[in-house]
């Protein structure tokens, strides 16, 4: 195990003195301006576009920026397996120059709080003010606004955020689509359904800012990658909320994301804690929105979904039948390129591996909205299929099987699993919703796997 420190420096005048908290510890300085004076990393491209478009995000809009890329460096660049005790959890000092250090560190119980539930690590986090003569990170825009935005939207390219988008469109909204990627995989499938959006609605109403945001592997002082990426919604939501600190007026950011998912109630025992992602967790999104309202930025995160299904989604998407056309477009896999050294040269392509725990439930969803002609891009049900459940194909089929036989045999027990992820005292009045939407979730997934058996072979 190895204490971490990530020093973010401004220019070529943040020469400040930064002493670690430990003596032991494993130092890295970063500077997140490039010799030109402007961020670097991938985030000036979303600075640019939002400039051309004629919006000025908030010096401290583009700090919280600042601060997710600090924390992406940290999340992705230092190896839990090398420099966690325990295998799992890492201790990671972040130090950042901000313009109002005071109002930063106001916020750093709240900051350390929900990064620990997030990742699961113990973070310790230091603003120092910036140095004298340092550049502001916003570029004043010198261009005419020709559009206003009504609200900001998630868009990962998977089957939520198209659903979310295609409903803002379908309402006459004017949103601005935001997204990330690092993976070329990930680009492609948002540049698929952005094209898609484009030819169904009008131009006018589509923006679509994006932002590859990463780092070498030479970043962080001896180490090596890590792919568990558990603060990435960290970055997700600080990028949009940038973009609606340029905005003008209290700013919506919609999240769209399942109940099922966003709950993440784990499948077995095994799967409690940091190891069951918590991106969008109630918990976690209203501290999200504490952080905003410290921070002076107008803006609310919103998951519209939050008490629906997957299955309940498609069935609702208010255009459903283009929904249809296109949701072979979405990717919804979380390790999609699994089959890129496939013996079957057909199969050696990216795509849905069909059995993670979100290829169930997308399966499950498509049969849900649109019944048992999905056809087989939306891959097909299963039928009176054994699947060994010691391997990776029947690894989580057996888990959401032993989870629903936990629910059949004591119905009463969702009441409590929903809270198992994390609290729920933000929203007193919505429990019996959330208890609604984890066990129809599941259903629907049982329903899927009804004649499917899963064990030891």
């Amino acid at each position: 195990m190895s204490h971490q420190t990530i020093i973010f420096r401004l220019g070529t005048t943040d020469t400040a003195r930064v002493q670690p908290s430990r003596p032991d510890s494993t130092v890295s300085d970063i500077p997140f301006l490039n010799p030109y004076g402007t961020p670097q990393f991938g985030v000036d491209h979303p600075l640019n576009q939002l400039n051309e478009w004629g919006f000025n995000p908030s010096e401290v809009g583009v700090e919280l920026v600042m601060l997710a890329t600090a924390l992406t460096a940290a999340d992705t660049r230092i190896s839990r397996g090398t420099h966690a005790q325990d295998g799992w959890s890492r201790e990671i000092d972040l130090h950042l120059p901000v313009a109002d250090a005071h109002r930063w560190t106001a916020q750093t119980l709240l900051l350390q709080t929900m990064l620990r539930f997030l990742t699961g690590d113990r973070w310790r986090l230091f603003f120092r003010p910036r140095t004298v003569g340092a550049p502001a990170l916003v570029r004043p825009t010198e261009h005419l606004r020709m559009f206003e935005p009504t609200c900001v939207c998630l868009f990962s390219g998977g089957l939520d955020s198209y659903i979310g988008a295609i409903n803002l469109l379908r309402r006459e909204e004017t949103p601005i689509l935001v997204s990330h990627w690092w993976d070329p995989n990930a680009s492609k499938h948002q540049t698929d359904c952005i094209d898609a959006l484009a030819e169904r609605f009008k131009p006018a109403q589509l923006r679509h800012v994006r932002a590859q945001i990463g780092f070498d592997h030479e970043t962080v002082t001896g180490s090596s990658a890590e792919d568990t990426l558990r603060g990435r919604s960290f970055l997700f939501f600080a990028l949009a909320a940038a973009v609606a600190s340029g905005l003008d007026g209290a700013t919506t950011i919609y999240v769209p994301e399942n109940g099922l998912i966003s709950l993440n109630v784990p499948l077995d025992p095994l799967r409690v804690g940091a190891l069951s992602t918590r991106t969008t967790h109630p918990f976690y999104m209203a501290r999200f929105n504490e952080l905003l309202a410290g921070l002076g930025i107008s803006a609310t995160l919103l998951n519209p979904h939050r008490h629906e299904t997957k299955g309940e989604m498609v069935d609702r998407c208010m255009d459903k039948d283009f929904l249809a056309s296109t949701a072979a477009l979405t990717m919804s896999c979380s390790s999609e390129g699994k089959h890129r050294h496939d013996p079957d040269p057909a199969r050696r392509k990216v795509q849905h591996c069909g059995h993670c725990v979100p290829c169930l439930i997308r399966r499950a969803s498509l049969h849900a909205g649109f019944g048992e002609d999905a056809t087989s891009y939306w891959l097909e049900r299963l039928h009176g299929e054994t699947v060994d459940s010691t391997t990776a194909v029947g690894e989580h089929i057996r888990a959401f099987q032993y989870a629903l036989a936990r629910l059949a045999a004591q119905p009463g027990r969702a009441r409590r699993d929903i809270h198992q992820p994390g609290p729920l005292y933000d929203h007193p009045n919505d429990l019996a919703a959330y208890e609604g939407v984890y066990v129809r979730g599941m259903q629907e997934v049982g329903r899927l796997l009804d004649d499917v058996e899963a064990r030891p072979m």
